[in-house]
């Protein structure tokens, strides 16, 4: 008798990364999907596999500017005023693990999990998956000395050796010339060697190619409505095509996965990181990735064309694109990035595939990777918030290892689901 498969609830990069491990390991896998691969979180993100900007979202000071937000929707970090309890609540847990010593650990325990992910791309790479991974590093862009010379320092001492980071800045003239999009207003910049950039909707495609190759199968515009349990596990999730029976369940579906788990009676405080971005043509395009300082806004050099993107909404999980952020993100981006556009009515004829996605946030900043309590075979990894394409890869192979052993890997014992 041929054994149930694993079922995987989610076509992103974590789930689409997790069926990959587990197909490569003999284990028959399905994946459930509620829309089409890369149609999510996976698909308008900037791209960016890095080292360097791997970091919670409740920095030091993150709460403080949060507030500084308020009403005003232009703001790299936007906070919607509302009254809703649970999202204050959440608010208030962001601000309790804003403190320096929480985020260095989870800072920590977020580099560690990172650690092999490019030698994890490389293997995907051999393994048939169309990465188009390219290493062109990471481009700081400032408009004054003293916001770079900053900002470096504290990546120093965040690198701790994990990375290589220049020993000072580039400034005055010499700072635009870093990259020939930048232009000759900023006047401090540093590179970080090294780091990636890919097009992520490629990825997703070519890993789900690569997984049916390898006997997975994935079923897209299936939307899971329950599950059947029984002794403390799952027997079979219930989808609307039908039921599937599995022997186990992993859940990788975003912002979708407090839905989930209140089916199996469990909660999730979880908010939507609402990010924007588009393509443009830039004449000249980057050469590397981009970071433009204080705005917080990147530049990606993608299939060709040119894709920005930035922003921390945090308005709740309604999908809706404010044309006001995009239009934030490319005057935002004017001062470093030159005159590309003359006035904001010109955008709707310049930008392409403007996009909103809702980054899945806990309010540690952290991604939960774990086993579910009170159910034996039902496995979570969600809340990557910002770094899914990083660590899409080192997630999808420590949680297959957890399952197929049934022992936590060390590297997972910050992201359990109680904490």
């Amino acid at each position: 008798m041929t054994e149930d498969p694993v079922l995987i609830v989610g076509g992103g990069v974590v789930g689409l990364s997790a069926a990959h491990y587990l197909t490569a390991a003999g284990v028959a896998v399905e994946v459930a999907e509620r829309s089409s691969l890369a149609s999510g979180a996976s698909w308008g993100n900037a791209g960016w596999v890095c080292l360097s900007h791997s970091t919670p979202v409740p920095a030091p000071g993150v709460a403080r500017y949060g507030l500084r937000s308020l009403g005003r929707p232009e703001s790299p970090l936007y906070i919607r005023p509302s009254v809703d309890p649970r999202f204050l609540t959440w608010l208030w847990r962001l601000w309790r693990n804003s403190g320096e010593t929480t985020f260095q650990r989870g800072y920590a325990a977020l580099a560690e999990l990172n650690r092999p992910t490019f030698d994890l791309y490389d293997e995907l790479a051999e393994a048939g998956v169309d990465t188009a991974l390219e290493r062109p590093g990471l481009v700081h862009a400032f408009l004054s000395e003293s916001e770079a010379r900053h900002h470096l320092h504290v990546q120093k001492a965040m690198a701790a050796g994990r990375y290589e980071v220049p020993d000072d800045i580039v400034m005055g003239d010499d700072a635009h010339k870093l990259d020939p999009a930048l232009s000759p207003e900023v006047r401090a910049a540093y590179l970080v060697r090294g780091e990636g950039v890919l097009d992520p909707r490629r990825l997703v495609e070519s890993l789900g190619k690569v997984v049916r190759k390898g006997g997975g199968r994935i079923h897209e515009h299936v939307a899971v409505t329950g599950f059947r349990t029984s002794g403390g596990r799952v027997a079979a999730v219930r989808t609307s095509t039908g039921e599937f029976a599995c022997r186990a369940v992993v859940i990788a579906a975003g912002m979708w996965t407090p839905r989930l788990l209140r089916m199996l009676g469990l909660r999730l405080a979880m908010q939507a990181g609402k990010g924007y971005s588009f393509t443009v043509d830039l004449d000249p395009a980057p050469r590397h990735s981009l970071y433009l300082g204080d705005r917080r806004i990147v530049a990606s050099r993608i299939g060709g064309t040119t894709r920005l993107a930035g922003t921390m909404e945090l308005s709740g999980d309604d999908r809706r694109l404010n044309w006001q952020r995009i239009v934030a993100i490319a005057r935002g981006s004017r001062r470093y990035l030159g005159d590309w556009f003359d006035d904001q009515d010109d955008l709707p004829r310049l930008i392409r595939d403007p996009w909103v996605g809702g980054r899945p946030l806990l309010p540690d900043g952290l991604p939960i990777i774990d086993r579910l309590p009170g159910h034996d075979n039902v496995f979570l990894a969600t809340g990557h918030g910002m770094l899914g394409v990083t660590l899409g890869p080192a997630t999808g192979r420590a949680l297959a290892d957890f399952l197929l052993s049934g022992r936590r890997p060390e590297v997972l014992a910050p992201f359990t689901f109680r904490r």
